[in-house]
C-alpha cells in the first residue's frame, strides 16, 4: 500500500527511463509522451544539452543563498529581460508561486502609491492559478476551493468572454486584472488577441494593472516567447514557471520597473531556493535551445501542420469531435461527450495526453518534436477515433 497521500488519481503505470518524445515503462513499453510533464519537458527527456548544463553546475555548487549574489541568476534574469517586456524578474519554484509574488507585486505597487485599500485583483470565473490558497481562490471555482475555507479575500471574478461583466466588476478597489493568456486547466480557450489589446486598453484607461498568467502557455508553446506576442500587446507582470526549466523546477515573475516598484525593499518577497544556482544553469541551457535561430518559427511551422491534420481527422469523426482547439503545441481536442474513455485508450495504444474541462483531451508535445512523431500521434487518434465510430 502506498505512503503517498490521495490527493492524485494516479495511473498504474511508472517510468524508468525517457528520451526525447518517449518515456520507456518499467514493464519495458515505449510511449510517445504528448503530455510533457503537463507542458514542464519542453525540450523533451533527457535532452543532452540540458542534462550536460545541469551536470556541468552540480559539480560546482547546488545552492547558496539569496543574501548573495548567484551569477547564474542575474544571467538568466538579463536574458529574459533583454527579450520580453520586463525589467525587473523575482525567481520562485513553480507556477503557483510565480501567481502569488504576482498577485503581491500588483497590491504592493498600489500601497507604496498610498493606496492601501487597492488591493482586489480580477480573476475569470473558473480560471486556474494554481493550489495555494490565495490561488485557488483567485480561481473562483467552487469545486477548487470547497473544504480551505475561510475564503482568501481580495478576488472578484467575471465570466470569461463577457466584457460587459468585466467591465461592471471593476470598482475603485480594484488593483489587477489578471487572466490566463490561454486558460489551460478549463478547457484549452484562447482568449483572442483583440479581447487582449481590450483588456489593455480598459487596464490603461482604469489606471491598474494587467497580469497575464502564462505558466503554461507561455516560453514558446504557441510559436512565440510569450503567447500574448500573437496580439502585440505588453502586460504589467507575468508569472512564468514549467517550460523555462525543461523539466527542472523553476518558476517567476517578470515585471515592468512600474510594476514592480512597490517591491523596493529586502523582506518585501523572498524564496529560499527561488533562483538557486542548479535551476537558474539550466533556465539559461533552455534559453540557448529556444532562442536559437529558427527554434520559433519551426514550432509555429510543425504546430500548424498539427493542428490541420487534426482538424481533418474532426472532419471524418464530426459525431465525435466537437473542436480543435488551442495555439501552437498547446492543443485541446474538445469531444462531445467525456473524454476519460477516450485518454484511456490513447494511453492504451501507447499516446500519453491528459484531460482538461469541458471534455477536452489536452495535447503537449515537446517543443522540440519531430514531425515524424506527430505523424505516430495522429495515427493513433485516428486508429482511436475509428473505434468509437
Amino acid at each position: 500500500m502506498s505512503s503517498l497521500a490521495k490527493n492524485y488519481n494516479r495511473k498504474k503505470i511508472s517510468f524508468k527511463k525517457g528520451k526525447g518524445s518517449f518515456l520507456y515503462s518499467t514493464n519495458g513499453k515505449k510511449y510517445l509522451d504528448f503530455l510533457s510533464g503537463i507542458a514542464v519537458n519542453s525540450l523533451g527527456h533527457s535532452n543532452p544539452y540540458l542534462v550536460k548544463a545541469l551536470n556541468k553546475q552540480a559539480k560546482k555548487i547546488w545552492h547558496v543563498s539569496n543574501a548573495f549574489l548567484i551569477p547564474e541568476g542575474e544571467r538568466l534574469a538579463k536574458r529574459l529581460t533583454q527579450k520580453t517586456f520586463a525589467d525587473y524578474v523575482m525567481f520562485q519554484n513553480s507556477g503557483t508561486e510565480a501567481t502569488e509574488a504576482a498577485i503581491k507585486v500588483a497590491r504592493r505597487y498600489f500601497y507604496s502609491k498610498g493606496k492601501p485599500n487597492k488591493n482586489r485583483i480580477l480573476c475569470i470565473k473558473n480560471s486556474f492559478h494554481g493550489r495555494t490558497l490565495a490561488a485557488i481562490f483567485a480561481s473562483g471555482s467552487k469545486k477548487m476551493t470547497e473544504g480551505f475555507g475561510p475564503k482568501v479575500e481580495g478576488f472578484d471574478h467575471f465570466k470569461y468572454g463577457d466584457h460587459k461583466s468585466l467591465k461592471k466588476a471593476i470598482t475603485s478597489k480594484t488593483a489587477a486584472i489578471m487572466v490566463e493568456t490561454i486558460m489551460g486547466e478549463n478547457g484549452i480557450k484562447v482568449i483572442p488577441d483583440w479581447c487582449l489589446r481590450d483588456l489593455r486598453k480598459i487596464c490603461n484607461k482604469k489606471k491598474i494593472l494587467l497580469i497575464l498568467d502564462e505558466v503554461q502557455c507561455g516560453i514558446g508553446r504557441t510559436g512565440k516567447f510569450f503567447a500574448f506576442e500573437h496580439a502585440k500587446i505588453k502586460p504589467d507582470i507575468v508569472p512564468i514557471a514549467k517550460g523555462i526549466g525543461g523539466g527542472f523546477p523553476i518558476g517567476a515573475v517578470l515585471m515592468t520597473k512600474k510594476a514592480a516598484s512597490g517591491i523596493n525593499y529586502p523582506g518585501t518577497h523572498g524564496s529560499t531556493f527561488g533562483g538557486n544556482p542548479l535551476a537558474m544553469s539550466v533556465g539559461n541551457a533552455v534559453l540557448d535551445q529556444i532562442f536559437k535561430k529558427g527554434f520559433l518559427k519551426n514550432v509555429e511551422k510543425i504546430s500548424k501542420y498539427f493542428h490541420n491534420e487534426l482538424n481533418k481527422i474532426k472532419s471524418s469523426y464530426p459525431e465525435l469531435i466537437k473542436e480543435v482547439r488551442g495555439k501552437g503545441l498547446l492543443i485541446g481536442l474538445q469531444l462531445f461527450n467525456d473524454q476519460t474513455k477516450f485518454i484511456k485508450r490513447l494511453m492504451e495504444n501507447k499516446l500519453l495526453t491528459i484531460r482538461a474541462g469541458e471534455n477536452v483531451v489536452r495535447i503537449l508535445p515537446p517543443l522540440n518534436v519531430k514531425k515524424k512523431e506527430i505523424n505516430l500521434a495522429i495515427k493513433i487518434i485516428k486508429k482511436v477515433c475509428k473505434e468509437y465510430s
